[in-house]
């Protein structure tokens, strides 16, 4: 059992009237044996961006577009050339969600820093906006070095003042404040420093190179899905280009619930059908072996960090494969009880909701999980789970996704909609040769990946070899 002595006078003089151990525990250090985060950071706050600054192509940045090791997959944006699949992102910007960034700031995701998706600007990067969710720094010193610590040798600083609720811990830019930094570790980087950051700039530009190399899963799909079913996405590209057309009435009415919007009857989704249709009379109902079902809601009392069965997220299936996150265990009693939208192993999860809405991912192995409320249920008779998971990857089907789904503020599209969409019909000999492909290109990207990992790794061993005193 761990035991720290304080009076509640003391934590009654905390803004935030915190009282979890390892919040008190780290305010014990002594100052004189630390920095203070104002003698080593810059809080950048006050940071405005202009609408009329973003005119012309720019690219914006959220921490959904930040993986672990920092690295980005901005978005492509442009106010005078709104794409429907990125409305949301606009929609945010226009609410003042975004901040320009500097070389050599730092950004830290306010929202589970226990991730680590923090950023490093660059010459390459500075020029890109990010969402207000992070919180930017611009170090005094020792840029390069100072970032790679907040990811390793001072991570666990940056959790000890986050803020632990039910949920999963967020970080307030008033609390870095209150960071301490061990002045004996600072001091050894300090006088090495040159060294350190040249070893630093010698990697990352191996790392930078072996990056180019790589190319998204997603463009992976959708070359495979062109190449194997004639997929013609210039024209699509182009037609999606088109700002004005027309239409007639019996075209707005020949729809079961008389939409007429023009995103729904928009040119490009005609597209889309046309070229699906061609290729397949069947449906995703027809594969089906029961209904397609949404998921379960939870409430911050149903989790428990020693339970054993997970809540697959909107958060968890960003990727192709349902990835388990132990920040979302669940109790036994609310397992239990939703029993019936539980997951198993072949299940597609598809998002139905909010900017992550058309999202897909496998569940590939057994594990004891529900999936969310905000989520779908996909089971298939007769199909390979990782052919229709691609499929449904595709920016043809996503695009059907985008233009059928509906709702003012948060949109949302339903199982009675998804199981009317086009679905692919070939041999399942078929579906595994072309399975075996996309992962075949998705096997070389992962072996760059692990020598860039294995590079990252070397990062920090010189800085926590020349961190010792």
């Amino acid at each position: 059992m761990k035991l720290i002595g304080s009076t509640l006078a003391g934590i009654s003089r905390e803004p935030s009237l915190r009282f979890d151990y390892d919040f008190h525990q780290y305010k014990n250090v002594t100052a004189e044996d630390s920095y203070a985060f104002s003698e080593l950071f810059i809080l950048n706050d006050s940071l405005k961006v202009s609408i009329d600054d973003l005119r012309s192509d720019f690219l914006y940045c959220e921490i959904g577009n930040t993986n672990k090791d920092g690295d980005i997959s901005p978005e492509l944006l442009n106010f005078d050339n709104r794409d429907l699949l990125n409305e949301s992102y606009y929609a945010k910007i226009e609410k003042g969600d975004i901040i320009p960034v500097d070389h050599d700031d730092i950004l830290l995701s306010k929202v589970r820093p226990n991730l680590r998706k923090f950023v490093r600007v660059t010459a390459e990067t500075s020029g890109i906006y990010f969402t207000n969710a992070f919180i930017s720094l611009k170090p005094k010193t020792m840029p390069a070095v100072l970032y790679y610590c907040l990811r390793g040798i001072f991570h666990q600083n940056l959790i000890a003042i986050s803020r632990q609720g039910k949920g999963y811990p967020t970080l307030n830019a008033n609390d870095l404040l209150l960071l301490k930094f061990d002045k004996k570790i600072i001091d050894a980087l300090s006088a090495d420093s040159g060294k350190i950051s040249d070893q630093i700039l010698e990697i990352e530009n191996v790392i930078r190179t072996k990056k180019t190399t790589i190319k998204p899963v997603q463009a992976i799909v959708d070359e495979v899905f062109a190449h194997e079913f004639g997929f013609d996405y210039a024209t699509f590209e182009n037609i999606k280009k088109q700002r004005t057309y027309t239409a007639k009435l019996s075209a707005l009415a020949n729809n079961p619930d008389l939409r007429f919007s023009a995103k729904f009857h928009r040119a490009a989704g005609a597209f889309v059908m046309e070229q699906l249709t061609a290729v397949t009379d069947k449906k995703i109902k027809n594969f089906l072996t029961e209904p397609i079902v949404l998921g379960a809601s939870v409430s911050p009392g149903d989790f428990d960090e020693d339970g054993a069965a997970y809540y697959v997220s909107m958060a968890t299936i960003k990727t192709l494969e349902a990835e388990l996150d132990e920040s979302q265990l669940l109790s036994s009693a609310y397992y239990a009880a939703h029993k019936e939208k539980e997951v198993r192993a072949g299940d597609i999860i598809m998002a139905r909701s909010g900017v992550a809405i058309g999202k897909t991912a496998l569940i590939k192995e057994e594990f004891d999980g529900i999936f969310a409320d905000f989520t779908m249920r996909i089971r298939l008779s007769n199909f390979i789970p990782q052919f229709a998971c691609y499929y449904f990857r595709t920016a043809y089907f996503q695009y059907l996704i985008e233009i059928y789904k509906k709702g003012l503020q948060n949109k949302n599209i339903f199982p009675i909609v998804i199981q009317e969409f086009p679905m692919i019909d070939i041999p399942l000999s078929e579906q595994e040769r072309i399975v075996s492909k996309i992962r075949a290109e998705t096997d070389k990207q992962s072996a760059i990946k692990a020598e860039i990992s294995d590079l990252r790794r070397k990062i920090d061993e010189i800085i926590e070899t020349a961190s010792v005193p």
